[in-house]
This record gives structure tokens, sequence and C-alpha cells, in this order.
């Protein structure tokens, strides 16, 4: 691995205990000195190490493990855990997609692999719900979204603002509103999810931090209480991407959402089914969407525009009412069955990526790919709107580790950016 992507080397009395953390006690990712072990002794091996056990990196370590692929993975971040891009109890799941209309087969392929793991593990994963897409009189979200529909052959998912009105009586859409309504969508249980990939790989998941040191011929994986040495490395690593490869940083942004549960003004009109999930787009950088009250904790919604630049750790201090007057607003206007009194509330990381700068994209795209003149592979910083295509992202980095001729679509690469090119 190239020096410039090392801690600095350390003089020779410092490097036995020299560590550099990535989230706190979460994750250190540094090239250290190999620890060399006595004459005959015999070090762990394995095919991949998955560092990071989000929803990205335990659907990888998932499909490894599944083509029978000898990989460990390594998170000292358990489900349950308020901290990680993939805590928290639910995401949207949209076949189509208003970010990117290449994105609508990447949906398909992560709706079979939902499928599978539904079907092997006898839970549900997928709750069944219509998408409901809203914006102002030409609002480019909608238009994207039923451009992507359209595109893929769907019927049309236009509808009126007072159809919608009439279907689910929570809402009051303003009747010049431009208003999609997509089939196919549901509520995915992110942190059952989760559950059941980890549990999937067993005794394979070590819930420690990890270090490693990255050498020509693989990757030295290095816990408080063993080390593996892997042919290679799946880096899942989130908000900390950027911390612990410096160069891909400037191409990274992390920020804080604010996300709040409601207690309705009208319960009954908020129920799985009566309630869709909903994007609502009020103006530029004004985005809020939500959940139907599928676990009687009230509705989740919180803003989809990204909220001030922080740290990979700045985990700690929760919503505020000021952090959340925008999604109150925005209920109490549009969506007045909803509105009530704040009754929980929570904190997200986005990371997403630039604008493009070499094959140009408009930015918040993902990096799925591996890292140069390494054994490294980097999975997608996909905060914000990637949760759901994790079985699909999983399958990728697999392949990324198992086919050295396999490369991933150019939009995924990080050859778009002229760092890299």
């Amino acid at each position: 691995m190239a020096r410039e992507f090392c801690v600095p080397m350390q003089r020779k009395d410092e490097r036995e205990n020299v560590e550099r953390p990535i989230d706190g006690a979460r994750y250190i990712l540094h090239c250290v000195s190999v620890v060399r072990r006595g004459e005959g002794e015999a070090m762990q091996t394995c095919d991949v190490a998955v560092i990071g056990l989000g929803l990205m990196g335990s659907a990888a370590l998932d499909a490894l493990l599944s083509a029978g692929v000898d990989a460990l993975g390594f998170d000292p971040i358990g489900p349950g855990d308020n901290r990680g891009s993939s805590h928290g109890s639910c995401r949207v799941f949209r076949r189509f997609n208003f970010e990117n209309d290449n994105y609508t087969d990447l949906s398909d392929a992560a709706l079979a692999g939902w499928k599978r793991l539904e079907s092997d593990s006898g839970e549900t994963i997928l709750i069944p719900s219509p998408v409901l897409e809203a914006g102002r009189p030409g609002s480019p979200m909608v238009a994207a979204s039923r451009a992507a529909a359209l595109a893929k052959g769907h019927a049309d998912p236009a509808w009126s603002a007072a159809a919608a009105n009439r279907e689910f009586p929570a809402f009051a859409l303003p009747a010049d509103w431009d208003v999609v309504v997509q089939d196919g969508g549901a509520i995915l249980k992110a942190e059952v999810a989760l559950r059941i990939t980890r549990s999937r790989a067993n005794e394979r998941v070590f819930p420690e931090a990890a270090q490693i040191d990255c050498r020509p011929d693989g990757v030295l994986v290095r816990t408080k209480t063993r080390d593996i040495f892997a042919r290679q490395a799946i880096l899942a690593l989130g908000p900390w991407l950027g911390r612990a490869l410096p160069k891909i940083a400037p191409m990274l942004e992390v920020t804080r959402q604010a996300v709040g549960w409601f207690s309705a003004a009208r319960p009954e009109s908020v129920s799985p089914d009566r309630f869709p999930l909903f994007i609502l787009e009020r103006g530029p950088n004004d985005i809020v969407y939500g959940f139907p009250d599928f676990e009687q904790r009230g509705v989740k919604a919180a803003p989809h525009n990204h909220g001030p630049k922080v740290d990979a750790d700045d985990w700690d201090r929760p919503a505020t009412d000021a952090e959340l007057m925008q999604v109150g607003n925005a209920l109490a206007q549009l969506v007045p069955g909803a509105a009530g009194p704040i009754v929980d509330r929570d904190i997200c990381l986005y990371t997403n990526t630039a604008p493009a700068d070499h094959r140009p994209d408009k930015g918040q795209e993902f990096i799925i790919d591996r890292w140069p003149n390494s054994r490294l592979i980097v999975a997608s910083p996909c905060s914000g709107h990637g949760a759901k295509f994790a079985p699909a992202i999983g399958e990728k980095l697999a392949r990324l580790a198992i086919d050295p001729t396999y490369q991933v679509e150019p939009f995924f690469q990080l050859s778009r950016y002229s760092a890299f090119a």
C-alpha cells in the first residue's frame, strides 16, 4: 500500500502500542509493522476480511459466505447500537429512484436479495407500502421518479393531489402539486436485516475493533485477541471511510441528520393500511420523508436535505426541536393527520460523495471499487439513500473480491474523480 495512506511511521520503541482511532474505540485502521511470530507458529488466514458490518458490510460478508469463500467480519458495533449508518429500525425501499434511473435495476436485484433473506430466515424484512412522492408544480424529484418508472415500462405512477388526499386521508396536498404513487415500495426493517445477516455469519463475526497492515500480498488484520492474515479486505466504514483513507476524504461529506417521531393528530389515519411512505419536496433544499406508524411509536419523519457538516464521531447531542421544526411545519401543512408533538428523536449521519470531475456527475452517488495499488476494496458511502440496495451492493463487493476481471459500472468507480483517473 502506498505510504501516503499509512499512518506516519513511529520510532521503533513506539510502534508496538500505536493506535489511530477511526471512531473512538470502534475502528482502528492504519498501517503498522508486522508482529513476527515464533518459529513454527502458524497465523490464522482467510480469503477476505470485511471491516465494518453495517448493512453494506454484512451483506458483503453474507454474499461471500454464500459463495463458499473463507471470509471473516469485524465490527464492535452490533445490532441495536445507536451509532453507525445502519442503526435504527427502518429505512425506505423504493423501486424507482429519482436520484438516478440506473438504480432501478439495482433496486430489483436488492429486492430479490431481501426476499431470499426473508425466505431463508422465516422473518419479515420488507413490509409492503406504497410510496407517495409529491412536490410543487414542476418538482424535479417527482418528475425524475416518474421518468424512472416509465423508462422501465411501468404504468404511469402520476396521481392528482385530490386523488392522493382521498386515498390517504392524513394528507392535505395542494391541488396543483405534482404527485406520483409507486407500488413495489416497502418499509425495510433495517435492524432486523442486520441481525439476521450477522447471525447467519455466526462465529465468523468478531465483535472487536480491528487494525490492518496493508501488504503487497494481503492484509494483516489485528484485534486485541488475534492476528488474521487476509488476502483481501473490504472496508465498509460509513462516515469513517474518509478518515481511514485520507485521499478519498475530499470526495466525501458527512452531515448531521435529525430524525423525529410525531404523535399523530389522527392516529387512525397513519396506520400502515391507510398511510404510505412519503417524500415531499416543498422547494430547493427542503425535502421531508416519513413512515406510517407501523411500530406504534408515532410517525417517523425527517429532513432529507443535508444538515450541517460534522465529524464522523458526532453522534451524541440529540436532535433538537429547532432541527425538527422544518419537519413539524411540513407535517402541519401537508400531512395534518400525522402532525403532533415530538415523542422521540434520533440522529443519523449521511455520508455523500461530492460531484465527480473526471466523468462528471451531480454527486450523492456511491463508490464501490477496488482501492488503487492495494488489496483493499472500498464499500460505498451511501448513507441517505443506499440502505435499500444492501444485498445488491453486497453482491458487487463480493464479486470484486472473488473475480479479478469484474468491474462495477462506471458511475460507481473511483476513476470518475480526477484524483483516481
